[in-house]
């Protein structure tokens, strides 16, 4: 892991960097370029590639191999991943490759858009869809960028190489088989984060709690739990969750526990609704709480958890069972966003505290239920340390509520680190000075990109700070002007880093 120094630089240290003469390009893709940004990014997003849809995955390789040879660009077929060459000027032989990478898969959806998902919708100088800010956008962005330095640029002394994975959301398995056939470029910038540059990815890691231990319902609480679930993949907090309750004992037990539950506050930003349904001799009460979508590494702050309040809401309300422990531990976790629940005070003057989002609550084979927290781990603790402490939290846990879990999930990650001192940081600020005028710090991400799995690789862009992060969100979208924004950004860093002298060292002060 690189260390991590301040991340105070000051402003003089970017300015003092040459640049390559940028005003035509930037003209140019102004001009020719521009238009075609939200027609492209419309087109790719009706492609549904999440995980499982291979068709959709094929036809949109077929479709960025048409889209890449009709702008000039070689392309290769790499299986998961994609290539898209624009060669050094007068051969690639001998010349270092500068990468690009983005991934053309999605997170799922639920049903609860406001508009189709996968339509490519454009609303209020915004591209509305799954994938427009993660990671489709990027990929047309670097995809013009290139175009308009193939057209209008200096002389190129590195090959700049556009890849683009296929299972980022998934199984993230993309980059590290490509890697097995492949070199990876000499330097590489993933385009699947925050401007100006991150210099510190934290630790993705999953907690799942599974319990088979059935409901017993009690004289004061004569109902089971029928169904619960939960939210919709590990790194989204859950906008949606929903449990329904069984009484073999007529309705009234539960008319009067929906009156005590409409009597209590909800969580701020989300709110309940209740049907009561006869069933032969007794009744069902479902229980539908909605909160809000957000990236649970990203933007966790900017969710609502569906599943926290849920549980909250039904505090005391349910009888001794599985469901009961589990909404009991997902209290405690989500009693904040930080992992005090969790026992993870400790705070970090650079990287701030871990980020937790209780993630899924799902029913399992053989009538169980599985709960799933995402933590965000800073160098404090990460790793089997943080999965020797969440164990001893488990266990604490299940001993006081007489109970018992079977303890799971993943904790092979780990933070990712770059001094930003390095001359490799201080180009990356330089360009994205000149190019919006503006003096952002760099940026410590809860997210986890390709740079974690590619060799020489940063996290550059293309979200600008300021703006809340709407990947992995219901509704996703991306301003159009700041799609144009990080095109130029982009422009600008690659007449830098493909048209200048390579950089030697570029990690290193």
């Amino acid at each position: 892991m690189r260390m991590l120094l301040s991340l105070m630089i000051p402003s003089l240290l970017w300015a003092a960097q040459p640049a390559q003469p940028t005003r035509p390009v930037h003209d140019h893709y102004d001009r020719r370029l521009a238009p075609r940004m939200v027609p492209l990014l419309s087109e790719v997003i009706r492609f549904p590639t999440v995980a499982g849809n291979a068709k959709a995955w094929a036809d949109q390789k077929t479709w960025i191999q048409k889209l890449a040879k009709g702008l000039g660009f070689e392309v290769r077929d790499a299986g998961k991943v994609m290539e898209v060459d624009l060669p050094a000027t007068g051969g690639r032989d001998g010349a270092p490759v500068l990468g690009l990478l983005v991934h053309g898969d999605v997170q799922p959806v639920d049903d609860h858009w406001s508009i189709p998902p996968f339509s490519g919708t454009v609303k209020d100088g915004r591209v509305l869809g799954r994938g427009a800010a993660d990671d489709k956008g990027p990929m047309i962005q670097a995809l013009l960028a290139m175009k308009a330095l193939k057209e209008a640029g200096p002389t190129r002394a590195s090959t700049i190489r556009l890849l683009v994975g296929s299972d980022e959301e998934s199984t993230n398995t993309d980059i590290t088989d490509y890697l097995k056939a492949n070199r990876p470029p000499d330097l590489s910038l993933v385009l699947d984060s925050a401007f100006p540059v991150v210099v510190g990815e934290k630790a993705w890691n999953a907690l799942t709690l599974e319990t088979q231990r059935p409901t017993a319902p009690t004289a004061d609480r004569p109902w089971t739990v029928a169904a619960l679930e939960a939210g919709l993949a590990t790194s989204i907090v859950p906008d949606r969750a929903v449990i329904r309750l069984a009484s073999a004992a007529g309705k009234d037990p539960l008319v009067a526990l929906r009156k005590r539950l409409e009597r209590r506050p909800l969580d701020p930003g989300c709110r309940a609704a209740f049907s009561l349904t006869p069933e032969g001799a007794g009744a069902s009460l479902t229980i539908t709480v909605q909160g809000k979508a957000a990236h649970g590494g990203v933007n966790l702050e900017g969710g609502r958890n569906a599943l926290v309040a849920l549980a909250r809401l039904l505090d005391g309300e349910l009888p001794p069972g599985g469901a009961d422990d589990l909404l009991a531990f997902a209290r405690q976790a989500g009693g904040d966003l930080y992992g005090t629940g969790l026992g993870l005070t400790e705070p970090d003057p650079l990287w701030g505290r871990c980020a937790v989002n209780v993630a899924t609550l799902k029913p399992e084979a053989g009538g169980g239920l599985k709960l799933t927290l995402n933590i965000r781990a800073t160098p404090k603790r990460y790793g089997p340390a943080l999965e020797a402490h969440l164990r001893q939290v488990v266990s604490a846990f299940a001993a006081a509520r007489k109970t018992a879990f079977s303890f799971g999930g993943f904790f092979g990650d780990t933070p990712l680190a770059f001094d930003p001192q390095s001359r490799l940081v201080k180009r990356l600020m330089a360009d994205y000075e000149r190019a919006t005028g503006r003096v952002d710090q760099p940026a410590i991400s809860g997210g986890g990109t390709y740079a974690k799995r590619m060799p020489h690789a940063i996290a550059f862009g293309m979200w600008f700070p300021g703006r809340p992060y709407p990947g992995h969100d219901v509704d996703e979208q991306v301003p159009i002007e700041d799609l144009h924004r990080g095109a130029h950004v982009l422009i600008e860093t690659l007449a830098d880093l493909a048209c200048g002298e390579p950089l030697k060292e570029p990690f290193r002060p």
